[in-house]
């Protein structure tokens, strides 16, 4: 995702405007990586889960493609990383509405097991995540939104560095401290 696409871009600023053909060619356009987005997300949920990957990629589209959210998208990694953040807040509603139906039992819960830069074999549990991830931006927003563009959005050291116009170094030792923070969190 180096290359920002400048098509995507266009079309953004053209569903700003309320077009709708361009609202179509846009999800054409991003389907697939959202979907690999979601599938990530949803490799680390329960088994028995009632939200598939599709269903969660049409639930944050409605929420993503609102006039007024979409003139503030600023490009391509921006689009992605929000809509990442979307769909997290979407799952952690589900999470939190799966637990009170229960009764005030516990909700589901994965070990952590480490965060890392390979986060794809990591199970977790997704409520204690979200709010360590909270906890962390009271203390330091730039590296919770790194975090989620990082964890949750897919995004490498670079693009995230872009993407929050901070240098690469900089990027890479905010992610080194972020990550020891909330594994400290976690498993504490």
């Amino acid at each position: 995702m180096t290359n920002a696409n400048p098509d995507l871009d266009q079309l953004l600023q053209a569903v700003a405007q309320g077009d709708s053909q361009a609202n179509e060619q846009l999800f054409a356009l991003v389907y697939n990586q959202l979907h690999e987005i979601a599938e990530r997300y949803m490799r680390r949920e329960r088994a028995d889960h009632t939200l598939q990957p599709t269903a969660l990629i049409h639930e944050a589209w409605l929420k993503l493609i609102t006039p007024s959210i979409t003139q503030q998208y600023q490009d391509q990694a921006h689009f992605v990383a929000t809509a990442s953040l979307v769909m997290r807040r979407i799952l952690v509603n589900h999470a939190n509405a799966h637990k009170t139906q229960k009764r005030g039992g516990d909700a589901y819960r994965q070990p952590f097991l480490e965060i890392a830069d390979d986060f794809e074999a990591a199970a977790f549990d997704l409520l204690a995540l979200d709010e360590a991830l909270e906890n962390l931006a009271k203390l330091d927003p730039r590296q919770a939104k790194l975090v989620e563009l990082r964890f949750f959005g897919g995004l490498s050291v670079s693009d995230a560095a872009r993407a929050l116009n901070i240098s690469e170094r900089t990027a890479h030792n905010e992610w080194a401290h972020a990550r020891a923070w909330l594994r400290s969190q976690l498993e504490g």
